[in-house]
């Protein structure tokens, strides 16, 4: 088929139809910090509906309402599954904590083990569920891992 023949309104149909953002089958564990930034983007995504729905341009412009419908859709279902973890530190790698590793090659790490929402490994927070933070969970001052196949130890739990 030619191009000519297609219509515009199916090119908006398409662009509308966004999947669904994926939610994580782990608990949805977050610290203070993790439960703030859901509540933040939360309100961002009820403001973006909002505006798209006054905008009144839904027939022309279906992609802000369906992007704004998604991640309302997403941010509800986070803020409604969220689990505040308290810390309590014991000495051990816990969730909302951080830990310092020293690799074989003398390198050394710091990581804040937080919520899948809030991880930033560029900030240093890795996911709980990451590989990283459950070979380090439950580990003490001392203490080896395997960590991306190479042994490291843990320096300093906080």
């Amino acid at each position: 088929m030619s191009v000519a023949f297609t219509r515009e309104e199916d090119l908006e149909a398409t662009a509308a139809d966004l999947p669904d953002r994926p939610i994580s089958p782990h608990p949805n564990l977050v610290t203070h910090a993790g439960l703030e930034q859901i509540e933040v983007e939360l309100a961002q995504a009820r403001a973006d509906y909002a505006a798209a729905r006054l905008k009144g341009d839904i027939e022309t412009d279906r992609t802000a309402m369906a992007r704004a419908t998604r991640d309302l859709r997403y941010w509800s279902a986070r803020r409604a599954t969220a689990q505040l973890v308290e810390i309590a530190p014991d000495g051990r790698v816990r969730f909302g904590g951080s830990v310092t590793i020293e690799r074989e090659d003398g390198r050394t790490q710091t990581w804040r083990i937080v919520g899948e929402d809030e991880a930033d490994p560029k900030a240093g927070s890795v996911s709980h569920v990451s590989p990283l933070a459950t070979a380090l969970m439950g580990k003490r001052i001392g203490e080896e891992a395997i960590v991306a196949g190479q042994a490291v130890e843990i320096t300093a739990v906080d």
